[in-house]
Parts: C-alpha cells; structure tokens; sequence
C-alpha cells in the first residue's frame, strides 16, 4: 500500500531526479546512437499487433506508458507544488485557501489531460463521439461523486464550516474540521480517529457547529439537595463554585436556578460559559462538580438518595 502510493504521488526530489534521469538517459543513448536500433526492433511488425484497424508495436505502447507517468508525475509535482504555496498564503481565511487550492489543481489536472491526449496522438474529434456515453456516466455513476464534489464548492463558498470548527452530526459523531477536500470532509474525534464524511451529508443532514459564530460555550449542571437546606446558601454555594473555575467566563456570568420542587430534593441548574468550547466542555464540568461536592461537604448540605413512602395496608380478620 505504502509502495503504491509513494509511486503514484512521489516526493518533489524524488519525481524531479527521475524525470531527469529519464530525459538525460535518452539523450545520451540518442548521440551514441543506440535508440535507432532499439526503437527498429520494438516497432517492427514481429514486435506488433493490429487493433480495430490501429497498429500497436512494442516500442509505441512502452514510449506512451513513459510518456504517461512523466507526465503523471509532472503533473503531481506541480499540482502538489502550487497547493503548498498557497495554503501558506495567511493574508486570507481557510476556506479561500482551500478553494484556490482546489481550482489550480482542477485546472492543472485539467492542462495535463490535453496535453497527454495530444502527445498520444489521440484525436479530439474522435471523442465526440463517446460525449453522450459520459454523459449518461456522470449522471448515473458518478453521481454521489459529483454530488460531494458540487457539496464541498457549496460549504467552501458559504463559509459554514470552517477548519478548526467543532462540530456535531446528526448520528452523534463529533470532533475537529481538520480538511476539507473534494470529495469528503476529515473530522478528527476526540478519540483521535479521523473520520472522512461525504460532503453531500453536511448539506442535507443537520449539523450542529459549536463554533460557527463564536467559540463561546454553555454548561449546564444539574443538582438536588435536600429540603432541609437553606436554599439561599446553596444558590450561593453553586455560583461561588463556578465562579473560582479560571475556565468561567464573567461575559456572561453564571446563573443559578430553582427550578423544581422534586420528590426526594429540591433541585437547581447552574448555567456558567466558558471562552472556548473547542478546548474542551468534560474538564470544567467535572472540576465545578468537585467545587460543589467539596463545599456541601464543609457546609453540611446533604444530597439526598431518592425516597419513597409506602404504607401498609392490614385487611381486618
């Protein structure tokens, strides 16, 4: 696996040497004169075959394969090339990188097609003919190809999700924007798996952008205490523990409710905010929790266990 792909997409150096071990191999042979003889025996007709009417010989169909992979590598080399340089440009956001990025590679890809169709020797006429067969092919087969492809201009245009983002799918997936390609997007979960999702399901499907307009976030805790307590001194309690979490945010601050007179407790939720959700929402919410547990403990405040009455019923004998 690891050898195909270096194959097919090289190392800038690596694909550069080859190429001019290529070219300045031929040119050598060529002054001492030893290709002619080569090329006589590779196109001769013991050396070919006829194909609907065309004439392959050995030296045509191993001339075209080299033709194709320089010209393959060529092509990654510079699309690879203008794709670095232009997401190191900071002058302008993510999203127009990608785009810009996205566009010279098409139109490099593009460029090198036409060339190797010309170099080849394959007359552009004579695709015409085969038009409305790709045609019916684009739109059956690669359709959900096509549909990422138009999705991920879409999401590059309108700027709604962004690299960095922190985001959330409708099944339950969420984590880090890292990428956003042609085909997919690569969100990284907080397990440290990289997920590539379809661009097509960010426009069709709801998604939930936990950093689309601001990083600021809210947490929410739950608690019950019993109805033994002073409820002014817990209100009090629940707030001064939010309050001493450097993570708290003071714009705004945080909120403390009563929110219900249960069966075993009388229950309150504290909303407090953090700066930036995407560093992480578990670790000021657990360490609130302690706060709390710890200044209920040195207050004597108790948290009860869910109770019930039940009354016995004796039938008369």
């Amino acid at each position: 696996m690891k050898m195909t792909k270096f194959f097919l997409t090289p190392r800038i150096w690596v694909g550069m040497v080859f190429i001019l071990c290529v070219v300045g191999g031929s040119l050598f042979l060529g002054a001492l004169n030893y290709i002619n003889p080569v090329r006589e025996l590779l196109d001769s007709d013991q050396m070919s075959f006829w194909l609907g009417g065309m004439r392959f010989s050995a030296f045509m169909v191993i001339k075209n394969l080299l033709v194709i992979l320089v010209l393959f590598w060529v092509t990654s080399i510079i699309a690879k090339f203008g794709k670095n340089r232009i997401r190191s440009i900071r002058k302008i956001n993510s999203n127009s990188r990608s785009l810009l990025a996205k566009a010279y590679q098409a139109a490099v890809y593009f460029t090198a097609l036409l060339i190797g169709l010309q170099v080849l020797g394959i007359d552009f006429t004579g695709l015409a003919i085969f038009s409305g067969a790709i045609g019916i092919g684009v739109g059956f087969g690669l359709q959900k190809i096509t549909s990422n492809f138009i999705s991920g201009l879409i999401i590059l245009f309108e700027k709604s999700i962004n690299e960095g983002d922190l985001i959330e799918m409708n099944e339950g997936l969420s984590g880090f924007v890292r990428e956003t390609g042609a085909r997919y997007t690569l969100v990284e979960t907080f397990e440290g798996r990289e997920v590539m999702i379809p661009n097509e399901d960010f426009i069709t499907n709801r998604v939930t952008s936990w950093t689309f307009s601001s990083n600021q976030g809210r947490i929410s805790i739950d608690v019950g205490v019993s109805y033994d307590s002073d409820l002014n001194q817990v209100s009090e309690l629940i707030l001064e523990a939010a309050n001493e979490n450097p993570r708290c945010s003071q714009n705004p601050a945080p909120e403390c409710f009563l929110v219900n007179f249960g069966d075993s407790s009388v229950d309150f939720t504290l909303n407090f905010w953090v700066d930036d959700i995407a560093v992480g929402r578990r670790r000021p919410r657990s360490d609130v929790l302690f706060s709390i547990w710890k200044k209920f403990k040195d207050h004597d405040i108790q948290i009860p266990f869910p109770q019930r009455d039940v009354h016995m019923i004796t039938p008369k004998s």
